[in-house]
């Protein structure tokens, strides 16, 4: 069975190569536009792991974040942020939430599908 990659963004552009990239590496992708968007289909296709933008609309990223770590039912599911927001402050803030790992943009297609893969394994 392949894992499940839940893309959380609202610019179109990432939505599309983010989608592209997880699926040429096997994965079952879906995607959201939004924060609440995100956070419902977090709850409802319990993704193996989600690819998160901080600054969205209707939830940031840092919300749903939280929001997935309070829930126990989500426990276990793989939280990468991918955000323009690279200040120090705001990477412990997503790490201090539960984030996994947090990656700035414009960021590497081949570190993060190392990070998403090495994040998967971890998980089993």
């Amino acid at each position: 069975m392949s894992k499940r990659v839940l893309i959380v963004d609202d610019e179109p552009n990432i939505l599309i190569s983010l989608e592209f990239l997880m699926k040429r590496e096997g994965y079952e992708v879906q995607v959201a536009r939004d924060g609440e968007a995100g956070w419902e289909a977090a709850c409802t296709w319990r993704p193996d792991l989600v690819l998160l933008d901080v600054m969205m609309p209707r939830k940031s990223g840092f919300d749903v974040c939280q929001a997935i770590r309070a829930d126990e039912r989500l426990a276990g599911m793989r939280i990468v942020m991918l955000t323009a927001k690279g200040r120090d402050t705001d990477v412990a803030k997503g790490l201090a939430l539960g984030a996994d790992a947090y990656l700035t943009k414009p960021f590497s297609t081949r570190e993060l599908v190392q990070r998403v893969r090495d994040l998967l394994e971890d998980a089993r």
